[in-house]
């Protein structure tokens, strides 16, 4: 049938045409944009997919530059503190040779107290200067702050590190399972014709946790004397010495601990001279003490003499309980932590779980030692532990060299710390977070990305099709002409 009103073939022609050109324009549009989804009509289901993906991508991303710039921050303030160390060790050195009374004159031991002076202006100087972008490191703004505290109970507070999740503060209680003991010994020394002396001579070695001596004392020595000779060498012994009117001499351990112990050795036979278990008088010769256990929030804390320490993912902190704390059951001492510390975000996601909470203690002379043997303050010219107080230098040269040895402990145990919050923490979450940026870049792109192998051959086809269709199309407007001949 041949009609000229109506031309179905041309209409078959104009709509394929049409679908060739939608075709070419999606194939340029991929090509040239590089993307497989370019409005949510190209792939609904891939375009919902690739945008959670790049979500993810951009939280992960950000999360690897938070870690970066914290290893930054750390490193600022490892940098630091390697100078305040070095500080303290040539402030070691001084206070040795201060003690070297015999050797070194007045004037010399005047001009090592200046040296000493300015090394600890410069670490208080360092402490308060060390900054990161405005942000200040080491004189104890990132540490937290806490209320509540009563120094009867405990002392040297540090908190390293707290996951306040959800809550503003966190409440802490610490209670003491089993005491912290010293070693203990007794001397049973009876001579009944003078219950105050010694039987007969007798030398024997005491060893402590700091080094042993050997005494020698003759009959009819006084216990006093004894327990005084013992307490003149008490620093190098780690042993103490009581005299127990008729009954003996009680012997303790200088510190708290499982590492604190006393042991007598009799080195000939000494008459009736005996050391005893101070609790039920059966013969020993050795003692040792014990650590405090203790429990902090619930859990089950390390601890060391008097120290306790804790770490979980909600809180971390160290802390010293006083002798009669530590000799305490059952009874909660508690504080709070109200804020402060640093917190890293090393996760995609905002949430207590990809958060770590970070403490530095301040390293300013006043905070560098503790509150038994004193702190780096006081040794600087006036304080009660500087080298040219008083008239005994070599004494004086001792309680400041323990002090700046507390110090160095303190600086290389935050050194460590802040090494091992990079090392163990932030390198591997690092490394973690990069590989997840590739494996979902990898994914986004299989989604959304352009196959250009494959679209350049579409191309291809779609154009062969455009130019097909257009043929197709004029032929089928010519075919109404075909009527004319009809006409003739």
């Amino acid at each position: 049938m041949t009609r000229i009103n109506t031309n179905v073939s041309s209409l078959l022609a104009q709509r394929n045409l049409a679908a060739s050109n939608d075709n070419l324009s999606v194939r340029l549009q991929r090509l040239s944009t590089g993307l497989k989804i370019n409005r949510g009509a190209d792939d609904p289901a891939g375009l919902i997919v690739s945008e959670r993906l790049r979500t993810e991508i951009a939280g992960v991303s950000q999360a690897v530059d938070n870690i970066e710039r914290a290893s930054n921050v750390i490193a600022t303030a490892e940098g630091a503190l390697s100078e305040i160390s070095a500080l303290l060790i040539s402030m070691k050195s001084l206070t040795i040779e201060s003690a070297n009374t015999g050797a070194f004159s007045k004037e010399e031991i005047e001009a090592n107290q200046l040296q000493i002076d300015s090394a600890i202006d410069s670490i208080t100087r360092i402490a308060n200067t060390s900054s990161f972008a405005g942000l200040k490191l080491l004189n104890g703004s990132l540490d937290y702050i806490n209320q509540g505290l009563i120094a009867s109970q405990i002392t040297d507070l540090g908190i390293t590190g707290v996951n306040f999740g959800t809550n503003s503060t966190l409440p802490v209680t610490v209670e003491v399972l089993n005491s912290a003991e010293t070693a203990s010994l007794f001397i049973s020394a009876s001579n009944p014709a003078a219950p105050t002396t010694i039987l007969s001579s007798v030398t024997f070695s005491l060893a402590g946790t700091n080094g042993v001596e050997v005494f020698e004392f003759v009959s009819g020595t006084a216990l006093s004397s004894i327990a005084f000779g013992i307490n003149a060498v008490s620093d190098a012994t780690g042993v103490s010495a009581i005299t127990l009117n008729t009954s003996g001499i009680q012997l303790n351990g200088t510190a708290f601990g499982s590492d604190s112990f006393v042991s007598v050795k009799k080195l000939d036979d000494g008459a009736s001279f005996n050391t005893v278990d101070a609790l039920n008088g059966a013969v020993v010769n050795r003692d040792e003490g014990a650590d405090v256990l203790a429990l902090v929030n619930g859990n089950l804390a390390l601890g060391d003499g008097l120290d306790v320490t804790l770490r979980t993912t909600t809180l971390g902190l160290e802390l010293s309980l006083t002798s009669a704390a530590a000799q305490t059951l059952n009874t909660p001492y508690q504080f709070t932590i109200t804020g402060g510390g640093a917190t890293y975000q090393i996760g995609p996601t905002v949430n207590s779980q990809q958060q770590i909470g970070f403490g530095i203690q301040a390293v300013t002379a006043n905070n560098l030692g503790n509150s038994i043997d004193g702190f780096l303050s006081s040794v600087k010219s006036g304080g009660d532990n500087s080298l040219v107080k008083g008239s005994d230098a070599a004494e004086q040269a001792r309680k400041a060299s323990i002090i700046v040895d507390n110090s160095i402990d303190q600086v290389s145990v935050l050194r460590g710390r802040l090494g091992a919050f990079e090392r163990n923490t932030l390198q591997t979450t690092l490394r973690s977070s990069q590989i997840a940026v590739e494996n979902l870049t990898s994914a986004e792109s299989d989604v959304r990305d352009t196959d250009f192998a494959q679209e350049t051959a579409l191309l291809t086809r779609a154009q062969i099709l455009q130019q097909a269709g257009t043929s197709t199309l004029a032929i089928a407007n010519n075919t109404a002409s075909s009527v004319l001949s009809l006409l003739g």
